[in-house]
């Protein structure tokens, strides 16, 4: 069941769940409001809880639509690419051979046949940040799964609009963003932690702060510091 509510011009849109608690969540790039609510709770209640929030609502808007946003990529030479947290210049190399990417010293290089579209430039090297995820997600997995006490059934790499990650408690899955290869290593592993807290308390109540506090004390920098990197013009900060 969903419903939808106002708050002098800001629209809230609230979803019943057989929860315990309200979960309040702000989403870019626009600072979509949502509420997510026990099913027996009223909606005069939900709008009281909102209003009391309405100062961190506006904060979190402010936030996404100051943050740094990237310049669309052209994959052009020279241009510049990041892994793991590291600037490298692009160096488009075209002839005719197997399309790769690969890292050698302060370049990129894009290896790709003759007159290749920008679009599958882009292809080519989304595969390949892909690849890079699946290469680092299951050493983290594999680190922190035994200390939480979690069992990860999988995890899937995919590219997200809207999130860093996502998970599913009942599945024991997780899947996370291809934009955190692009990103320091240490906010991917912030990720990987977070989802798999979640794995153990689905909502961002006390439960799930005390679990981060546990198994990670300084999540909060890793966030902020995750937070003030540049994103997509499509994408939102965590």
């Amino acid at each position: 069941m969903a419903a939808r509510i106002d708050l002098g011009g800001t629209p809230v849109e609230v979803t019943f769940k057989d929860i315990k608690n309200v979960h309040l969540s702000v989403y870019p790039p626009n600072g979509c409001v949502r509420i997510s609510a026990p099913a027996r709770m009223s909606l005069d209640t939900i709008r009281v809880y909102a209003i009391s929030k309405l100062g961190w609502i506006k904060q979190q808007q402010r936030k996404f639509r100051e943050q740094e946003r990237e310049t669309p990529r052209e994959y052009l030479n020279l241009e510049s690419h990041h892994l793991w947290g590291k600037r490298y210049l692009l160096r488009v190399i075209e002839g005719d051979q197997i399309p790769s990417v690969e890292i050698q010293h302060s370049r990129l290089l894009l290896r790709v046949r003759t007159e290749t579209t920008e679009e599958r430039k882009q292809e080519i090297v989304a595969q390949w940040y892909r690849a890079q995820m699946r290469e680092a997600v299951p050493l983290l997995i594999d680190r922190w799964a035994p200390v939480m006490g979690v069992k990860v059934a999988g995890f899937y790499v995919q590219k997200m609009k809207t999130k860093w990650g996502s998970c599913n408690p009942r599945a024991g899955t997780i899947r996370l963003n291809t934009e955190l290869a692009k990103k320091p290593k240490e906010c991917l592993e912030y990720i990987v932690v977070h989802k798999l807290a979640h794995l153990l308390e689905p909502t961002h109540n006390a439960c799930f702060i005390a679990l981060m506090d546990r198994f990670m004390p300084s999540w909060r920098l890793r966030r902020d510091q995750l937070n003030q990197l540049p994103v997509r013009h499509e994408q939102w900060v965590y």
